[in-house]
């Protein structure tokens, strides 16, 4: 197997950790409610611990990888993850677990952005489609399958099973990343960690923001992913005002899934030959409509609710997979670190934002009209917000983009 696919699937095995930890952990709240005897907010805080984690170590990451290794770091955080989650399913009370869930945060977080900033220096820019289609494909079935997995661990065992099940995979990513990674190059000078080392840091980060291919790559996540997300929460409450079951609302994600493979497909194979713009304004023009027709569901109509989540799904999709190609076409390799952690700031930002925004909105309007016209406002205003990057989106140089893309 070639170096940078062993590099690529160390990633992904660490990627697919951060997402079960996101998406299986909700399962079990309930019965860690009840054992534990957590109130509502400290179960939120499960989560909101682990993100926490997440986001925070995301900055100094540069920093680390500078002074450590990048293999060393990330053997260090697989390992910290690995005694995190075993620590987490052994928590005898919601504090002591609150507590690990932000440790295994600060370790999962380290995976990511030094991951994925060794994988993609090694993938030449042409084939980065390629790379990133698998990377968004494990990024729609984990959330698709981890709960009902984790849901199979909560009732074989308890609460605990879910985070025992972490167990194996960090493992076989810690196994892995031992044998196959190789130390990256490093200059002699270390660089301290103090005020001026982390304003230096951001300056870089700014520096990046010149250019157009990363800041309309971050907008997409913000104004699409995030929206997606908050819109989705809104609609759950619509669609179980409507009648709608929870076990059919969950099951409108399959559609969703379907077609969200379909748009990464779509964004895979065309990219390199059209460039992101067309493909992005595809994508939220289509889960732009699939909002915005959120209103005219009815309790009797499944198949339109099935085709506005298949609509949303593409959109979406196509638009995350095309604004990871685009986000790191002209990062040169000796940025690449620095261009990684921001836009896993930005990713980790806009899964925060987008759904406290559309949240609080639904709140604000129910307050103010009847319930029935604040979802339609609300869902009127999600898709607006898809369509703010359209006109940074438009100015694209295309031939520019494709000049980039060439062998």
């Amino acid at each position: 197997m070639a170096y940078r696919n062993k590099l690529a699937l160390v990633y992904l095995l660490g990627f697919a950790l951060d997402l079960v930890n996101m998406f299986a952990a909700s399962i079990a709240y309930p019965q860690i409610g009840q054992t534990l005897h957590a109130s509502i907010n400290q179960l939120a805080w499960i989560g909101n611990a682990y993100m926490l984690g997440l986001t925070l170590i995301i900055l100094p990451s540069v920093w680390l990888a500078s002074v450590f290794g990048e293999k060393r770091l990330i053997l260090a955080s697989l390992l910290l993850f690995s005694v995190a989650s075993w620590c987490v399913a052994q928590a005898s009370s919601i504090e002591a677990l609150i507590s690990w869930r932000l440790l295994q945060g600060l370790g999962g977080g380290l995976l990511i952005p030094v991951g994925q900033a060794m994988v993609y220096r090694h993938f030449p820019v042409r084939e980065r489609a390629r790379l990133t289609s698998v990377i968004l494909l494990v990024a729609l079935l984990v959330p698709a399958l981890s709960p009902a997995l984790g849901g199979w661990g909560v009732e074989l065992w308890s609460w605990r099973g879910v985070f025992y099940a972490n167990l194996p995979l960090a493992v076989l990513a810690l196994g892995l990343a031992a044998l196959w990674l190789k130390p990256e190059p490093r200059t002699d000078s270390r660089p301290a960690l103090n005020l001026k080392s982390l304003a230096n840091g951001v300056r870089h980060m700014g520096d990046l923001l010149k250019s157009p291919l990363l800041r309309v790559a971050m907008l997409m996540y913000v104004f699409v992913a995030g929206i997606f997300i908050g819109t989705q929460l809104v609609s759950i409450l619509y669609l179980s005002q409507l009648g709608l079951s929870p076990s059919q609302t969950g099951a409108l994600m399959l559609p969703w899934a379907l077609a969200s493979a379909l748009g990464i497909m779509l964004s895979r194979y065309q990219f390199n030959r059209l460039g992101p713009k067309p493909l992005l304004v595809l994508g939220m023009s289509a889960q732009a409509l699939g909002i915005v027709l959120l209103i005219q569901l009815d309790g009797s109509n499944l198949w339109l609710a099935t085709a506005l989540y298949a609509l949303m799904g593409f959109g979406g999709s196509l638009c995350s997979s095309t604004a990871q190609n685009t986000a790191f076409i002209d990062v040169i390799p000796e940025r690449m670190g620095h261009a990684s952690a921001l836009w896993n700031i930005n990713r980790q930002l806009s899964f925060l934002l987008g759904p406290a925004l559309m949240m609080a909105l639904f709140a604000a309007l129910s307050a103010i009209t009847s319930t029935s016209q604040a979802f339609a406002l609300c869902f009127a205003i999600g898709c607006a917000l898809t369509l703010v990057p359209l006109i940074p989106v438009l100015r694209l140089n295309t031939p520019r983009v494709l000049a980039l893309l060439a062998p």
